[in-house]
């Protein structure tokens, strides 16, 4: 079952923007009510255990890329298997979150949350190099090519999409032609451009009990 969105962000004390421009609102429950849902307004926060610390930082990253349990243990499971490798599993497993085609979306201004970009990218609005894709777990790769598709155009997702795109700046590892509604995978994700909003090293711990 799904929680409700300001709840969820009011669990981890963090705004994580799920409700995307919504979230900048001055009754957002995070300004509101700072506090976890079920408990009332303390002047002192009580403090947490190592494992609580490990627990909010897994839902914080999880909920921010909006993934189910199941699926965000598995890119964490796939990552802790390549411990000793030499890649920092760290920067990793951000790679393997970022380049998902819903966050690619996201990142690109097409949608206003990972939620809604992954609810596009399911209703075939995307091309992947000419053709339709819509999983939103796809993994795009260098030299991929993601296009809006044409007769999405007059959708109501996509009304005055230029102006809203003008305000968007892509990451560095993707080119964007705004007046072809074409992107271009020409790097990988960074962390630092990224910026996970959570202890990367604290999820593999949680993880690793």
């Amino acid at each position: 079952m799904k929680q409700p969105k300001c709840r969820i962000c009011r669990r981890v004390g963090a705004k994580l923007f799920l409700k995307g421009e919504r979230c900048s609102l001055p009754k957002c429950s995070m300004l509101t009510r700072p506090y976890p849902p079920g408990q009332k307004a303390k002047r002192r926060p009580s403090r947490i255990s190592e494992y609580g610390k490990e627990l909010v930082a897994k839902q914080t990253l999880r909920n921010w890329y909006n993934l189910e349990e199941h699926q965000f243990k598995r890119y964490v499971k796939e990552v802790l298997g390549t411990r000793g490798k030499g890649e920092d599993t760290r920067v990793l497993l951000i790679k393997k979150l970022e380049t998902r085609l819903d966050n690619v979306i996201f990142r690109l201004g097409f949608a206003t949350s990972r939620a809604q970009a992954r609810q596009l990218v399911s209703h075939r609005h995307f091309l992947v190099n000419k053709r339709v894709v819509n999983i939103p777990s796809y993994r795009v790769k260098k030299g991929d090519k993601i296009l809006l598709n044409p007769g999405s155009l007059k959708k109501s997702p996509f009304q005055d999409l230029s102006k809203v795109l003008e305000k968007q700046q892509p990451p560095s590892w993707i080119k964007f032609n705004r007046k072809k509604m074409e992107a271009e995978i020409i790097g990988e994700p960074s962390f630092e451009e990224a910026a996970p909003p959570a202890e990367i090293t604290a999820i593999f711990e949680f993880y690793s009990r």
